[in-house]
């Protein structure tokens, strides 16, 4: 029998895990990012650059209700705020390829709390944020293509570091 919202034993649990989300633009990919957030017991997301649309059809339709229940700011400039995390002991962790990146099933953690660096979905994580990055990690890839959807990307590495979270 499939369980229901009502039915399910998840237990709720918050990780020390915030996202920058650096210009991300896309109504259905920041609903999607909401709805992660929420399911991965992230503790808060950072809009960096344009601010999110919150009372766009698509974003509500999408986030399924978490865009009114996840913690989230919005910054056009979140430098200011990147640093006092840096110095409250957060490690600043991006999901992009560099040239120093490791795959994220190779996650290990640095510190107890993680802010998470995901990008705009054409043209990635802005050089500006990428270079206060203290590491890079990205998802191994078997096809051609050498990118993935943001949302998707995120889920996959929010599963990663919440797993290594719980051990």
């Amino acid at each position: 029998m499939q369980l229901t919202h009502e039915t399910t034993n998840f237990e709720n649990r918050q990780f020390p895990v915030i996202l920058l989300l650096d210009n991300i633009t896309s109504e259905a990919n920041i609903g999607s990012i909401f709805r992660l957030a929420d399911a991965f017991g992230v503790e808060k997301l950072i809009f960096h650059g344009t601010p999110p649309n919150l009372n766009s059809n698509r974003l509500k339709r999408t986030a399924r209700n978490t865009h009114t229940t996840v913690d989230f700011e919005i910054y056009e400039d979140a430098t200011q705020f990147i640093s006092d995390l840096k110095s409250s002991g957060y490690i600043m962790t991006a999901v992009e390829i560099t040239s120093e990146s490791k795959p994220i099933s190779d996650f290990h953690l640095e510190a107890n709390k993680i802010l998470l660096v995901a990008g705009n979905e054409r043209h990635g994580i802005s050089e500006e944020i990428l270079k206060n990055c203290d590491s890079a990690y990205h998802i191994e890839m078997f096809g051609k293509n050498s990118s993935m959807n943001v949302a998707q990307s995120l889920g996959i590495a929010l599963y990663e570091i919440t797993k290594v979270l719980r051990s």
